[in-house]
């Protein structure tokens, strides 16, 4: 059901949850977590008002609060594993595109079952765009799946990629660093406490000197960084990651990772000697985002470089004191590779294009719609089919771009082929977080300090809603 105003709404919460002068509390969780959370969580996406979308996010998040789900930083578990306090493991970073409430109560149940503590939800900067999440609705549909799911702990969601666009950045420098600003305040504002600000795209190997071609990369992160700091609620210091290749291109190395971390540590140092530095190090090992499609439109396999993956993970480490190295474009490698990333200490693998897929390609999905959804595809998107690309290949690049347009009907399927598809991406997650190590990972994230909660505010809902 859509809410027609908030009288409807407070009458559908009734002995459930009270509402008094902007305050939420907990009258009868469990009859809470039926039906009614649902209709909460889809009226905080789908509801046509604004005012009534704010509202519904606000009472999901005041809720989690009260039950023990904080939004928090992985700051303080990524600085022990950078101090050698824990090691063996790599955190799954789970990209949110399609059915976001099913997916991410899939995860919760997987976290549950694992004692896996060290996980995240994360949405990229460009993901926020074709699939038309933006940082409050994504994070009230997370809170409202730990609600459901019965998970108590911290929640960490994360900013991927807030990525500077380099073609932007030189025809005006200003309005691309802005825009990324107004996006950074608007995800701490959520709750978005990891956030991975991406400058590699600046990097220019048209210069010898590594220094040079690393230049606009720390000079820009460090500018985004302080950013950051400077907006962070109190109490909390988000994780910052930073990043030195971009993926799909060059494989990264040593040089230029000491390039980047000496002289982003030292001109972070010089704005504010308070500030704390990154946690982690994104770097390219070979792969790229969503894989390389063949004409058949299945995946090219991909040669991954593990030795300079653990190299860099070593040094960042042992002589920076941080997390470890990213891995990013991971979620199309073979199945049999996974084991290696804890292996090799790799911090952080983020995921995102096989459970797009999964969900497209699941026996349970309406073929009926997904004809639909490519028919637009072909129609909206003609002019990014390159010349020779097949039908097949043009459909796997383009198709993460139909959960926007058709995110209504999406939320919209049925119960039943929604369960399905749940229970499909649920298998999956639990092969992730065995392959990758992560269950049992809730005593380190314990161990690591408990999570400061930020009341949740309301305007703030009607100002993003």
């Amino acid at each position: 059901m859509i809410f027609s105003g908030k009288e409807e709404l407070t009458h559908h919460l009734k002995s459930m949850v009270s509402l008094s002068n902007g305050s939420v509390h907990i009258e009868n969780a469990d009859k809470l977590r039926g039906t009614p959370l649902d209709a909460l969580v889809k009226n905080s996406v789908l509801n046509p008002n604004g005012e009534i979308r704010a509202h519904c996010r606000h009472i999901i998040k005041s809720v989690a609060q009260e039950m023990g789900i904080i939004p928090a930083s992985i700051q303080d578990l990524y600085e022990a594993r950078g101090r050698g306090k824990n090691k063996g493991y790599t955190v799954p970073a789970l990209n949110i595109r399609g059915l976001p409430y099913e997916m991410t109560r899939a995860i919760f149940r997987t976290a549950k079952t694992t004692d896996c503590g060290a996980f995240i939800f994360e949405i990229a900067k460009s993901e926020i765009e074709y699939t038309f999440q933006r940082p409050h609705e994504l994070m009230a549909v997370i809170l409202a799946a730990a609600i459901k799911e019965q998970f108590r702990g911290p929640v960490f969601v994360q900013g991927d990629h807030f990525q500077v666009n380099a073609k932007k950045y030189h025809e005006d420098r200003n309005k691309e660093i802005n825009g990324l600003k107004a996006l950074i305040k608007e995800a701490i504002s959520a709750g978005f406490y990891n956030i991975d600000i991406d400058t590699s795209t600046l990097v220019s190997l048209d210069f010898e000197d590594v220094n040079e071609q690393q230049r606009l990369n720390y000079e820009v992160g460090v500018e985004l960084t302080s950013f950051v700091r400077e907006q962070e609620p109190k109490g909390v210091t988000i994780s910052v990651g930073g990043e030195i290749g971009e993926v799909g291109k060059e494989n990264s190395n040593e040089a230029e990772l000491r390039a980047y971390m000496d002289n982003f540590n030292e001109d972070l140092a010089k704005v504010n000697p308070s500030h704390k530095g990154i946690s982690k190090i994104s770097i390219q090992t070979g792969t790229s985002h969503g894989g390389v499609p063949l004409p058949d439109g299945t995946v090219a396999e991909v040669q991954l470089d593990f030795e300079t993956l653990e190299n860099l993970s070593r040094i960042s480490r042992e002589h920076y004191h941080l997390a470890g190295a990213v891995q990013h474009g991971a979620s199309t490698l073979p199945a049999d590779l996974f084991h290696k990333f804890p292996e090799l200490e790799t911090a952080e693998i983020h995921l995102a294009t096989d459970f797009q897929n999964m969900i497209y390609d699941s026996s349970h999905f309406p073929p009926d719609f997904k004809k639909e959804i490519y028919a637009h595809l072909h129609q909206a998107f003609a002019g990014e089919k390159k010349s020779g690309m097949t039908d097949e290949q043009f459909i796997y690049k383009t198709r993460k771009k139909g959960f926007g347009p058709f995110r209504s009907q999406f939320w919209n399927l049925s119960d039943a082929i929604k369960t399905e598809i749940g229970k499909e991406l649920e298998t999956k997650f639990h092969f992730l977080f065995e392959k990758l190590n992560a269950q049992n990972t809730n005593r380190y994230v314990r161990e690591a300090g408990t999570p400061h909660p930020i009341a949740p505010n309301l305007e703030n809902e009607i100002q993003y809603g």
